[in-house]
């Protein structure tokens, strides 16, 4: 009786290539997105967008009409910039930020010269989203701070 059978080194050719293609084809959706089994919470993605400082939650205030900090959040990173009545940056930072639950961890990536010993430091707060209002109350940082949807 004749055996008719693939030659083992071509057999594990095939099967080097198409284990990899097939986990790979798995985890990815349509489009090239990598699948998540969690999408963003409702909290995550309301912190999405441009927020004027508006002071601490013991002394809310308007934001001003010139100067001023705002911070810019997209989901997964941050930046804050301070500018002066005369539009001059003071101060800018940001970098990569999380959120789980109600805890948000901003952690430094970049600085200009005023907060450059920032770089490589993790902050965590709680946070609260009430319609345009973002209240974070730092967790070991004096960073507890109110802030407003951008106009």
């Amino acid at each position: 009786m004749m055996k008719l059978g693939i030659p083992r080194t071509l057999l594990a050719t095939a099967l080097a290539l198409v284990i990899p293609i097939a986990l790979v084809s798995g985890l990815w959706a349509e489009g090239g997105q990598p699948k998540t089994d969690a999408s963003p919470s409702p909290l995550a993605k309301g912190l999405i967008g441009t927020w004027d400082f508006a002071g601490t939650p013991d002394k809310e205030e308007e934001p001003p009409a010139k100067g001023g900090r705002v911070k810019f959040i997209t989901g997964k990173h941050w930046s804050l910039t301070h500018y002066d009545e005369a539009g001059k940056v003071t101060i800018h930072h940001g970098g990569t930020c999380t959120i789980d639950g109600d805890e948000y961890t901003e952690t430094v990536k970049y600085a200009n010269e005023s907060t450059a010993e920032l770089i490589g430091q993790s902050f965590k707060f709680k946070v609260k989203l009430e319609g345009d209002k973002y209240t974070q109350t730092g967790i070991g940082n004096p960073y507890t701070e109110v802030w407003r949807r951008a106009k």
